[in-house]
Protein backbone atom coordinates (compact mmCIF):
# COMPACT_ATOMS: atom_id res chain seq x y z
CA UNK A 1 0.00 0.00 0.00
CA UNK A 2 1.66 3.36 -0.96
CA UNK A 3 2.16 5.92 1.30
CA UNK A 4 1.55 9.16 1.83
CA UNK A 5 4.64 11.70 0.34
CA UNK A 6 6.73 13.72 2.56
CA UNK A 7 4.49 16.57 3.41
CA UNK A 8 6.07 20.04 3.63
CA UNK A 9 6.80 20.55 7.19
CA UNK A 10 6.24 24.18 6.67
CA UNK A 11 3.31 23.68 5.23
CA UNK A 12 2.13 21.28 7.87
CA UNK A 13 3.41 24.12 10.46
CA UNK A 14 0.86 27.01 8.85
CA UNK A 15 -2.01 24.76 8.62
CA UNK A 16 -2.49 24.59 12.34
CA UNK A 17 -3.53 28.46 12.60
CA UNK A 18 -6.48 27.38 10.57
CA UNK A 19 -7.91 24.84 13.22
CA UNK A 20 -8.42 27.89 15.50
CA UNK A 21 -12.29 29.22 15.44
CA UNK A 22 -14.24 26.38 13.54
CA UNK A 23 -17.33 25.79 15.31
CA UNK A 24 -17.82 22.21 15.68
CA UNK A 25 -20.80 20.00 17.75
CA UNK A 26 -19.52 16.45 19.45
CA UNK A 27 -23.25 14.71 20.25
CA UNK A 28 -22.35 11.30 21.99
CA UNK A 29 -22.48 9.65 24.89
CA UNK A 30 -20.96 11.49 27.73
CA UNK A 31 -18.79 10.09 30.56
CA UNK A 32 -16.97 11.22 33.26
CA UNK A 33 -12.99 9.72 33.85
CA UNK A 34 -11.73 9.98 37.72
CA UNK A 35 -8.33 9.11 38.44
CA UNK A 36 -7.49 8.29 41.95
CA UNK A 37 -3.79 8.33 41.79
CA UNK A 38 -1.58 7.15 45.02
CA UNK A 39 1.29 4.89 45.82
CA UNK A 40 1.90 0.80 45.71
CA UNK A 41 4.61 -0.26 47.80
CA UNK A 42 3.15 -3.36 49.02
CA UNK A 43 1.21 -6.02 48.38
CA UNK A 44 -2.45 -6.84 50.18
CA UNK A 45 -2.14 -9.51 52.82
CA UNK A 46 -6.03 -10.74 51.36
CA UNK A 47 -5.29 -10.96 47.99
CA UNK A 48 -2.17 -10.82 45.46
CA UNK A 49 -3.21 -6.87 44.51
CA UNK A 50 -0.91 -4.04 45.30
CA UNK A 51 -1.78 -1.81 48.28
CA UNK A 52 -2.19 1.98 46.87
CA UNK A 53 -2.14 4.95 49.34
CA UNK A 54 -4.42 7.31 48.27
CA UNK A 55 -2.72 10.58 47.45
CA UNK A 56 -5.18 12.70 45.11
CA UNK A 57 -8.52 12.67 42.52
CA UNK A 58 -8.43 14.32 39.71
CA UNK A 59 -11.08 14.01 36.92
CA UNK A 60 -11.67 14.55 33.12
CA UNK A 61 -14.08 14.47 30.44
CA UNK A 62 -13.66 10.45 28.79
CA UNK A 63 -16.04 9.23 25.82
CA UNK A 64 -17.66 11.99 23.15
CA UNK A 65 -16.53 14.72 26.14
CA UNK A 66 -12.89 13.99 25.13
CA UNK A 67 -13.79 14.40 21.49
CA UNK A 68 -14.75 17.78 22.41
CA UNK A 69 -12.18 18.44 25.41
CA UNK A 70 -9.55 17.75 22.31
CA UNK A 71 -10.95 20.20 19.59
CA UNK A 72 -11.21 22.98 22.76
CA UNK A 73 -7.65 22.26 23.41
CA UNK A 74 -6.96 22.87 19.48
CA UNK A 75 -9.01 26.26 19.77
CA UNK A 76 -12.36 25.34 18.06
CA UNK A 77 -15.59 26.65 19.40
CA UNK A 78 -17.35 23.70 21.10
CA UNK A 79 -20.34 22.81 21.47
CA UNK A 80 -21.35 19.49 23.33
CA UNK A 81 -24.88 17.74 23.04
CA UNK A 82 -26.19 14.50 25.07
CA UNK A 83 -27.33 13.30 28.15
CA UNK A 84 -25.99 12.77 32.08
CA UNK A 85 -27.92 11.67 34.70
CA UNK A 86 -28.95 14.49 37.71
CA UNK A 87 -26.25 13.26 39.79
CA UNK A 88 -23.17 14.16 41.59
CA UNK A 89 -21.16 12.60 38.54
CA UNK A 90 -23.14 14.68 36.31
CA UNK A 91 -22.47 18.01 38.00
CA UNK A 92 -18.57 17.05 37.83
CA UNK A 93 -18.75 16.47 34.21
CA UNK A 94 -20.33 20.04 33.51
CA UNK A 95 -17.92 21.56 36.23
CA UNK A 96 -15.26 19.47 33.50
CA UNK A 97 -16.97 21.08 30.57
CA UNK A 98 -16.51 24.34 31.59
CA UNK A 99 -13.56 24.25 32.27
CA UNK A 100 -12.54 23.53 29.18
CA UNK A 101 -14.40 26.44 27.36
CA UNK A 102 -17.14 24.53 25.98
CA UNK A 103 -20.75 25.08 25.60
CA UNK A 104 -23.06 22.76 27.57
CA UNK A 105 -26.36 24.13 26.84
CA UNK A 106 -27.13 20.93 25.06
CA UNK A 107 -26.39 18.44 27.39
CA UNK A 108 -29.78 17.58 29.19
CA UNK A 109 -29.70 16.04 32.58
CA UNK A 110 -32.00 13.11 33.01
CA UNK A 111 -33.24 12.24 36.43
CA UNK A 112 -33.79 8.44 34.91
CA UNK A 113 -30.17 8.01 33.91
CA UNK A 114 -27.17 7.48 35.18
CA UNK A 115 -23.50 9.34 34.74
CA UNK A 116 -21.27 6.53 33.02
CA UNK A 117 -17.82 6.82 35.30
CA UNK A 118 -14.98 5.79 34.95
CA UNK A 119 -12.88 5.30 37.68
CA UNK A 120 -9.05 4.64 37.06
CA UNK A 121 -6.80 3.52 40.54
CA UNK A 122 -3.44 4.65 39.59
CA UNK A 123 -0.13 3.92 41.18
CA UNK A 124 3.54 4.56 39.76
CA UNK A 125 2.11 5.77 36.29
CA UNK A 126 0.56 2.58 35.81
CA UNK A 127 -2.91 1.80 35.66
CA UNK A 128 -3.95 -1.14 38.37
CA UNK A 129 -7.76 -1.62 38.03
CA UNK A 130 -10.43 0.48 36.24
CA UNK A 131 -14.00 0.70 37.54
CA UNK A 132 -17.18 1.25 35.26
CA UNK A 133 -19.95 2.61 36.45
CA UNK A 134 -22.76 2.97 33.57
CA UNK A 135 -26.26 1.63 31.80
CA UNK A 136 -26.85 1.56 28.67
CA UNK A 137 -30.86 2.05 28.17
CA UNK A 138 -31.91 3.50 25.45
CA UNK A 139 -32.75 7.48 25.57
CA UNK A 140 -36.67 7.82 26.54
CA UNK A 141 -38.72 9.14 23.52
CA UNK A 142 -39.14 12.79 24.87
CA UNK A 143 -35.65 13.00 26.32
CA UNK A 144 -34.16 11.85 22.73
CA UNK A 145 -36.87 14.85 21.48
CA UNK A 146 -35.60 17.45 23.51
CA UNK A 147 -32.28 16.42 22.25
CA UNK A 148 -32.54 16.68 18.53
CA UNK A 149 -34.56 19.90 18.77
CA UNK A 150 -31.77 21.31 20.24
CA UNK A 151 -29.13 19.87 18.01
CA UNK A 152 -31.07 21.17 14.95
CA UNK A 153 -31.48 24.87 16.20
CA UNK A 154 -27.33 24.63 16.03
CA UNK A 155 -26.58 23.14 12.81
CA UNK A 156 -27.17 26.25 11.34
CA UNK A 157 -24.34 27.73 12.78
CA UNK A 158 -21.69 24.89 12.82
CA UNK A 159 -18.72 24.35 10.88
CA UNK A 160 -18.94 20.10 11.17
CA UNK A 161 -20.49 17.49 13.44
CA UNK A 162 -18.77 15.15 15.07
CA UNK A 163 -20.89 11.52 16.19
CA UNK A 164 -19.02 10.16 18.80
CA UNK A 165 -21.07 6.23 19.72
CA UNK A 166 -19.70 4.56 22.60
CA UNK A 167 -23.05 2.15 22.53
CA UNK A 168 -23.94 3.84 25.76
CA UNK A 169 -28.03 4.15 24.62
CA UNK A 170 -28.36 7.58 23.09
CA UNK A 171 -27.18 6.61 19.48
CA UNK A 172 -29.95 4.47 17.60
CA UNK A 173 -30.00 3.28 13.86
CA UNK A 174 -33.12 6.14 13.88
CA UNK A 175 -31.01 8.58 15.91
CA UNK A 176 -28.15 8.80 13.51
CA UNK A 177 -30.28 8.39 10.51
CA UNK A 178 -32.26 11.58 11.47
CA UNK A 179 -29.13 13.22 12.92
CA UNK A 180 -27.11 12.67 9.46
CA UNK A 181 -30.08 13.55 7.08
CA UNK A 182 -30.69 16.87 8.59
CA UNK A 183 -26.78 17.39 8.52
CA UNK A 184 -26.86 17.08 5.15
CA UNK A 185 -29.81 19.20 4.02
CA UNK A 186 -27.58 22.25 5.75
CA UNK A 187 -24.35 20.47 3.87
CA UNK A 188 -22.68 19.93 7.40
CA UNK A 189 -19.63 17.19 7.05
CA UNK A 190 -20.43 14.43 9.82
CA UNK A 191 -17.26 12.67 11.37
CA UNK A 192 -18.21 9.35 13.30
CA UNK A 193 -16.58 6.82 15.54
CA UNK A 194 -19.03 4.05 14.95
CA UNK A 195 -19.80 1.12 17.33
CA UNK A 196 -19.78 -2.21 15.98
CA UNK A 197 -23.73 -2.74 17.42
CA UNK A 198 -24.54 -0.97 14.96
CA UNK A 199 -23.62 -2.39 11.08
CA UNK A 200 -26.19 -0.09 8.99
CA UNK A 201 -26.11 3.43 10.36
CA UNK A 202 -23.66 6.36 9.61
CA UNK A 203 -24.55 6.17 5.86
CA UNK A 204 -23.86 9.25 4.10
CA UNK A 205 -21.18 10.37 6.93
CA UNK A 206 -18.40 12.48 5.35
CA UNK A 207 -15.04 10.23 7.07
CA UNK A 208 -15.74 7.18 9.20
CA UNK A 209 -12.66 6.74 11.95
CA UNK A 210 -12.34 3.45 13.39
CA UNK A 211 -9.67 1.08 14.84
CA UNK A 212 -8.11 -2.26 13.11
CA UNK A 213 -10.35 -4.51 15.61
CA UNK A 214 -13.44 -2.56 14.69
CA UNK A 215 -13.11 -2.37 10.92
CA UNK A 216 -12.49 -5.97 11.58
CA UNK A 217 -15.86 -7.16 13.23
CA UNK A 218 -17.59 -4.64 10.46
CA UNK A 219 -15.65 -7.03 7.54
CA UNK A 220 -16.01 -10.40 9.74
CA UNK A 221 -12.12 -11.07 8.96
CA UNK A 222 -8.62 -9.94 11.32
CA UNK A 223 -6.79 -7.33 9.09
CA UNK A 224 -3.68 -8.88 9.62
CA UNK A 225 -1.54 -7.05 7.07
CA UNK A 226 -1.36 -4.17 4.39
CA UNK A 227 -3.89 -6.37 1.94
CA UNK A 228 -6.39 -6.98 4.47
CA UNK A 229 -6.65 -3.40 5.87
CA UNK A 230 -7.01 -1.82 1.95
CA UNK A 231 -9.37 -5.01 1.34
CA UNK A 232 -11.44 -3.56 4.10
CA UNK A 233 -10.85 -0.06 3.77
CA UNK A 234 -12.96 -0.48 0.21
CA UNK A 235 -15.43 -2.54 1.61
CA UNK A 236 -16.36 0.28 4.68
CA UNK A 237 -16.40 3.12 2.04
CA UNK A 238 -19.59 1.22 0.20
CA UNK A 239 -21.24 -0.54 3.46
CA UNK A 240 -21.19 3.08 4.57
CA UNK A 241 -21.60 5.09 1.27
CA UNK A 242 -19.04 7.59 3.10
CA UNK A 243 -16.47 9.96 1.55
CA UNK A 244 -13.51 8.63 3.21
CA UNK A 245 -12.87 6.20 6.07
CA UNK A 246 -10.16 6.10 8.32
CA UNK A 247 -8.05 2.71 10.04
CA UNK A 248 -6.32 3.76 13.05
CA UNK A 249 -3.38 0.79 13.57
CA UNK A 250 -2.02 1.30 16.60
CA UNK A 251 2.05 1.54 16.53
CA UNK A 252 1.65 1.17 12.17
CA UNK A 253 -0.05 4.53 12.06
CA UNK A 254 -3.27 4.86 9.83
CA UNK A 255 -4.75 4.07 6.05
CA UNK A 256 -6.84 6.63 4.99
CA UNK A 257 -9.02 5.42 2.03
CA UNK A 258 -11.19 7.90 -0.13
CA UNK A 259 -13.94 7.16 -2.29
CA UNK A 260 -12.40 8.98 -5.30
CA UNK A 261 -9.33 7.35 -5.39
CA UNK A 262 -8.98 3.40 -6.30
CA UNK A 263 -5.36 2.93 -3.71
CA UNK A 264 -5.74 4.05 0.27
CA UNK A 265 -2.75 5.51 1.31
CA UNK A 266 -0.64 4.99 4.74
CA UNK A 267 0.30 7.30 7.14
CA UNK A 268 3.17 5.92 8.85
CA UNK A 269 3.41 6.38 13.70
CA UNK A 270 5.45 8.88 14.65
CA UNK A 271 8.80 8.76 16.29
CA UNK A 272 9.66 10.81 18.82
CA UNK A 273 9.81 9.92 22.32
CA UNK A 274 7.31 11.50 24.99
CA UNK A 275 7.12 11.30 28.63
CA UNK A 276 4.69 12.84 30.85
CA UNK A 277 3.66 12.07 34.55
CA UNK A 278 0.34 13.53 34.92
CA UNK A 279 -2.87 13.67 32.56
CA UNK A 280 -2.30 16.81 30.52
CA UNK A 281 0.47 18.09 31.67
CA UNK A 282 3.23 18.20 29.15
CA UNK A 283 6.63 17.65 28.84
CA UNK A 284 8.83 16.40 25.81
CA UNK A 285 11.87 14.50 25.53
CA UNK A 286 13.76 15.03 22.23
CA UNK A 287 17.16 12.95 23.58
CA UNK A 288 15.63 9.26 22.43
CA UNK A 289 13.67 8.23 18.95
CA UNK A 290 10.70 5.44 19.31
CA UNK A 291 7.79 6.00 20.60
CA UNK A 292 7.33 5.79 24.88
CA UNK A 293 3.68 5.09 25.42
CA UNK A 294 1.99 5.15 28.67
CA UNK A 295 -1.19 4.91 27.27
CA UNK A 296 -3.31 4.26 24.33
CA UNK A 297 -6.78 6.13 25.96
CA UNK A 298 -8.29 8.05 24.02
CA UNK A 299 -5.84 8.39 20.97
CA UNK A 300 -8.60 7.45 18.68
CA UNK A 301 -10.46 10.35 19.56
CA UNK A 302 -7.57 12.41 19.18
CA UNK A 303 -7.43 11.46 15.44
CA UNK A 304 -11.06 12.05 14.96
CA UNK A 305 -11.18 15.47 16.60
CA UNK A 306 -7.69 16.77 14.46
CA UNK A 307 -9.31 15.13 11.68
CA UNK A 308 -12.80 16.43 11.47
CA UNK A 309 -11.07 19.68 12.93
CA UNK A 310 -8.77 19.82 9.87
CA UNK A 311 -11.44 19.22 6.95
CA UNK A 312 -13.91 21.59 8.70
CA UNK A 313 -10.61 24.27 7.84
CA UNK A 314 -11.20 23.01 4.27
CA UNK A 315 -7.39 21.21 4.71
CA UNK A 316 -7.16 18.76 2.75
CA UNK A 317 -7.86 14.87 3.99
CA UNK A 318 -4.39 13.59 3.14
CA UNK A 319 -2.51 16.47 5.28
CA UNK A 320 -5.56 16.14 7.44
CA UNK A 321 -4.17 12.93 7.90
CA UNK A 322 -0.64 13.38 9.12
CA UNK A 323 -1.84 16.01 11.39
CA UNK A 324 -4.42 13.61 13.55
CA UNK A 325 -1.36 10.62 13.29
CA UNK A 326 1.19 13.65 14.88
CA UNK A 327 -1.62 14.86 17.59
CA UNK A 328 -2.35 10.81 18.40
CA UNK A 329 1.12 10.67 18.70
CA UNK A 330 1.54 13.09 21.38
CA UNK A 331 -1.39 11.48 23.49
CA UNK A 332 -0.56 8.01 23.83
CA UNK A 333 2.80 9.31 25.94
CA UNK A 334 -0.13 11.14 28.32
CA UNK A 335 -1.16 8.99 31.22
CA UNK A 336 -5.29 8.51 30.37
CA UNK A 337 -7.45 10.31 28.46
CA UNK A 338 -5.58 13.59 27.35
CA UNK A 339 -5.82 16.22 24.32
CA UNK A 340 -3.21 17.86 22.23
CA UNK A 341 -2.28 21.64 22.40
CA UNK A 342 -1.47 23.55 18.99
CA UNK A 343 2.05 24.03 20.51
CA UNK A 344 2.48 20.06 21.20
CA UNK A 345 1.00 19.55 17.73
CA UNK A 346 3.39 21.99 16.60
CA UNK A 347 6.37 20.01 18.08
CA UNK A 348 4.75 16.77 16.85
CA UNK A 349 5.25 18.22 13.35
CA UNK A 350 8.66 19.50 13.80
CA UNK A 351 9.68 15.85 14.49
CA UNK A 352 8.06 14.09 11.16
CA UNK A 353 10.48 15.37 9.09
Amino acid sequence: MPSTPKSDTRRLKSLIPRLRGKRIAVLGDLMLDRYLWGTASRLSPEAAVPVVDFVEQSEGLGGAGNVAANLAALGARVECFGTIGNDEAGTALRNCLRASKITEKGVLSDRSRMTAVKTRIIARHQQVVRVDRERREPLRPETEERLLRSLFIALKRLDALVLSDYDKGLVTDNFAERVLSACHQLRIPVFVKPKTSRLYAYRGARVIVCNAKEAGFFVTRSLDDDESVEQAGRALLAHFGCSAVVITRGAEGLNVFEDTTPKGFHVSATSSEISYARVGQAGVDHSAHGRQVFDVTGAGDTVLSVLALAIAAHVPIREAAVLANAGAGVVVGKLGTSTVTPAELLAAVREIA
